[in-house]
């Protein structure tokens, strides 16, 4: 099968630079949408492939540039951001692509960037990620002496500054408008919305902001076309996808595959399935802010509106595994205690619902439970839910909780009857 994301992608070697990546045809997408394309063309070209969102909210991108102004006073400047704040944990799809060929993003920015008419473009990028810094200046720099950014871009017209913005490191950064926040200078919280950043964003300016697994798709659909993307994927949605599992299997890691493949291929067959002597009990499908599916979901196609249908999230497709042997209350309070401490604290039951979540599991994991803990815990799960909290954080981190509370309540009693953990 064709794989476009990572076939420039050769694991233990430097990345490409630029001009092998342009003698592979990496920038003919760029090339072909600067010189025979319109901005609206691009965007009616996106729109039509049905790319949407791999950062985890799957919204359609074509749709999204489309929300932005091309006409009217006070619409100059315009932003392009592309979110590199990888901090959902469980996922690490982006570093791949960041360190392995940053100039497949760069080549998606600018078709991008020119579709929205946006002369100035950010990339914000997890604190962490050292190496793909280094390498993402490294091509930016090449891409300025090779006439693709700044002025006049291969004698076009057209203008486009790339930076590069390291993040201090706060999850909550991830929500676009607070990456936003960020990016200006001020604290990492969630603005309201409406206004949209399509219409106002960074500055007040109109910005559209993607993923970077996002971004590397544009120049490769400009080139090749919506239904050449289309026919990557196994259901209606198009393209490929990247998919992690990490957890007790036997080869943990990242694979670019169909987007639509089932879960239990992803796990038995590119990750080796279990290690011997752990059993299978349960995967956060989507990154740890997904509900739990189990085993009778192991058929469930890995795309957006199946694994909705299933009552979780496809979210980054990086799969977070639970074993046999690792006890599922521990796990949960693990996650908890993650989102309880990145809380930016705005809204109350966020701030306060998530460290009392956190409280709780961690009493019942020490034997200190009751049981009415348990209505306590289910009551909160709809508490900070979706419509009652600013932002989707708090929603988010609700969804691994709700689905264990669901589908390992029998180990839950356990404890509190017990007056211990089990696992230990």
């Amino acid at each position: 099968m064709e794989r476009p994301l990572t076939g420039h992608i050769k694991k233990g070697e430097a990345p490409p630079g630029f001009r092998e990546y342009y003698r592979a045809g990496g920038y003919n997408g760029t090339i072909k949408a600067l010189k025979e394309m319109t901005p609206a063309g691009v965007t009616s070209l996106v729109k039509a492939s049905n790319l949407l969102g791999r950062g985890g909210a799957g919204f359609p991108t074509g749709v999204k540039w489309s929300l932005v102004p091309m006409e009217g006073e006070n619409i100059f400047p315009k932003y392009l951001v592309c979110n590199a704040d990888e901090m959902e944990p469980g996922t690490f799809k982006d570093r791949l692509l960041l360190e392995g060929n940053p100039h497949q993003l760069i080549a998606g920015m600018i078709a991008a960037a020119y579709a929205i008419q946006a002369g100035t473009a950010y990339i914000f990028l997890r604190w962490a990620y050292k190496k793909a810094e280094r390498e993402l200046r490294k091509a930016i720099s090449e891409a300025y002496r090779e006439g693709f950014l700044g002025k006049n871009i291969l004698g076009t017209g057209f203008n486009l500054d790339i930076h590069v913005h390291t993040s201090a490191g706060r999850y909550i950064c991830g929500e676009e408008t607070a990456l936003l926040n960020a990016l200006e200078g001020k604290r990492g919280i969630p603005r309201t919305k409406p206004p949209f950043p399509a219409t106002s964003g960074l500055f007040g300016k109109p910005t559209v902001v993607n993923n970077v697994e996002t971004l590397s798709w544009i120049s490769h659909i400009v080139e090749k076309g919506a239904d050449w993307f289309k026919g990557l994927s196994l259901t209606g949605t198009g393209g490929t996808k990247l998919y992690g599992v990490s957890g007790r299997v036997k080869r943990p890691g990242l694979w670019e595959l169909p987007l639509g493949v089932t879960i239990g291929e992803i796990i038995n067959e590119h990750a080796g399935g279990m290690h011997d002597g752990y059993a299978f009990r349960g995967v956060l499908p989507g990154g740890a802010s997904t509900d739990f599916l189990v085993e009778e979901h192991l058929d469930v196609k890995m795309d957006f509106s199946t694994v909705a249908a299933a009552g979780s999230r496809l979210g980054t497709g990086t799969m977070i595994v639970l074993d046999d042997r690792t006890c599922p209350v521990a796990f949960l309070q693990n996650v908890e205690k993650f989102y309880a401490l990145e809380s930016c604290g705005w809204c109350t039951p966020c701030r306060e619902g998530l460290p009392w979540v956190e409280k709780m599991l961690s009493a019942i994991e020490d034997g200190k439970g009751k049981m009415e803990y348990l209505d306590i815990l289910k009551f909160h799960t709809s508490y900070m839910g979706p419509g009652h909290t600013f932002c989707a954080h708090a929603p988010g981190a609700a969804e691994p909780l709700q689905s264990g509370l669901r589908f390992f309540h029998d180990d839950f009693k356990r404890h509190i009857e017990e007056k211990k953990c089990p696992w230990k």
